[in-house]
């Protein structure tokens, strides 16, 4: 059952590449879209957490201000500007090293939590695999220092994330830790809103493809793909979960050729079976 909670969230995180850039398109800026996911979700989260606003000790606190920013604000301003900085075909193979990353870092702080050899084996052919479908047959890349540097800082915010969960894993709820990471979240992002401006005539003047996604990015994917993340990672430990974010880009790329009409070479399918070969034997491992 955890297994198919965490599968169903990897899907729904792989389609918001289209609802994302829909929203693009109808005029909102990705800090815009992040802010008006995470209010949303935010404020579905308040009824359903309980009454307690803040944690047991300052130190717990801190932590909670590094997941808003490690799993919100900052991830999300490191990944967007190491698009507008750099190639896409970089940012998003030098993100595709999020979980391996993970699984290092976990591994080297939890000797229980490290992979044996065919947990490395597979990790390698899982990113061979990701490559392949981040390419999908265009083999361009380019050297972007800035772009490449901003894109590894956003891998790192994500393996942070993962592994600073796991200091308030057993002493909160998980709702209430759900909260205080988009609280935080939004919180951290607000001086960059206000040093960037906000613009609401997207909100007023997109109707049903502005909210309908919107809502879905608030509710869905935010809310609730949070929410069973944080659980999912409770459950599964820190590593194998995070290994199931290698099907992100498979999601991705059917999502973007069912929906927007992209092209999807037999390459992009060798990189997908790529990927399922190496969680069968990272999990053999873990299993």
């Amino acid at each position: 059952m955890v297994y198919v909670i965490a599968f169903a969230i990897v899907v729904i995180w792989g389609c918001t590449f289209v609802q994302t850039k829909l929203l693009i398109n109808s005029g909102l800026c990705p800090e815009e879209i992040f802010f008006y996911r995470f209010v949303l979700a935010y404020l579905l989260m308040l009824p359903l957490s309980g009454k307690k606003m803040m944690l047991d000790g300052w130190k717990d606190e801190l932590i909670a201000i590094s997941l808003g920013l490690t799993g919100g604000s900052l991830y999300f301003v490191t990944e967007n500007y190491a698009l507008a900085f750099g190639y896409c075909s970089n940012v998003a193979l030098i993100v595709c090293l999020t979980p391996l990353i993970t699984t290092l870092i976990v591994g080297c702080l939890y000797p229980s939590e490290r992979i044996g050899r065919s947990g490395v084996v597979g990790s390698v052919v899982a990113l061979v695999g990701m490559a392949l479908v981040v390419f999908n047959g265009n083999f361009i890349l380019k050297l972007s220092p800035l772009g490449d540097l901003l894109a590894f800082a956003a891998c790192l915010c994500w393996a942070l994330y993962s592994l600073a969960i796991k200091r308030l894993q057993g002493k909160y709820s998980n709702m209430l830790i759900t909260r205080k990471v988009f609280g935080y979240g939004l919180l951290t992002m607000l001086p960059w809103l206000l040093f960037r401006g906000v613009n609401t005539e997207a909100l007023i003047t997109g109707g049903a493809i502005v909210w309908g996604n919107l809502l879905f990015l608030g509710c869905v994917a935010s809310m609730l793909c949070f929410l069973g993340w944080n659980w999912c990672l409770g459950k599964l430990g820190t590593v194998r979960a995070t290994n199931l974010l290698y099907l992100n880009p498979v999601v991705a790329i059917t999502t973007s050729a069912l929906v927007l009409g992209e092209n999807v070479t037999w390459i992009a399918i060798c990189g997908a079976v790529l990927i399922l070969i190496g969680l069968v034997c990272i999990d053999r491992k873990n299993g």
